[in-house]
């Protein structure tokens, strides 16, 4: 195993605060029942396309275009920083990077805010790449996507790697790619989620 690739939401960060500050915002924009956020934890994790569908079915394409444009708005303004790095994470980066390999960030938030967080959170020393969808999640979307993405331009091999993060989809990522996973339970979904 040599390259690592991390989740960011619920296993780098705990940022539910601002994502859901945002779907909030982004539902009230579009007239949607508020669902509460229990409903919108579940937004965390997958692609915002996909919780979008499986939440507000009635929805159309154009429809989950506005909304996704609704939450970036938001987001990119007030919510991208209301988050927290997990207590101990720098110390075992320090580590793991210590140890000879290379970690990389494969998340299914927008790449360009990934980069703005890891620039504000100073966590570039620790890692090699930083991978994430596209803003309007129509090239990559899902974690699957992503990863693949993230495995390529890294140079990486699914059989060198592993993909590391706190939800379904962060296994479901790692499997559609012949990477190994490894689930975290301090994040936002559940130990059942993860088998």
């Amino acid at each position: 195993m040599q390259y690592l690739f991390f989740d960011f939401d619920g296993t780098i960060a705990d940022s539910h605060v601002g994502i859901l500050n945002g779907v909030h915002y982004m539902v009230a924009q579009l007239g949607l029942p508020d669902l509460g956020d229990e409903v919108y934890r579940t937004f965390i994790g997958p692609s915002l396309s996909s919780s979008l569908i499986r939440t507000y079915p009635q929805l159309t394409e154009d429809q989950i275009k506005v909304a996704i444009k609704h939450y970036q708005k938001i987001y990119s303004e007030t919510g991208i920083f209301e988050m927290r790095l997990f207590p101990g994470l720098t110390e075992v980066l320090t580590q793991l990077k210590g140890a000879g390999y290379s970690l990389n960030i494969a998340s299914a938030k927008p790449e360009p805010m990934i980069d703005r967080i890891v620039a504000h959170f100073k966590l570039g020393e620790w890692f090699d790449g930083c991978y994430g969808a596209t803003l309007d999640e129509t090239v990559r979307g899902t974690k699957a996507q992503v990863l693949a993405y993230a495995l390529d331009n890294a140079g990486a091999t699914p059989d060198a790697s592993l993909m590391i993060g706190d939800t379904d989809s962060d296994i479901r990522g790692g499997q559609a790619n012949h990477v190994e996973t490894l689930g975290v339970t301090y994040g936002f979904g559940s130990r059942a989620s993860l088998v």
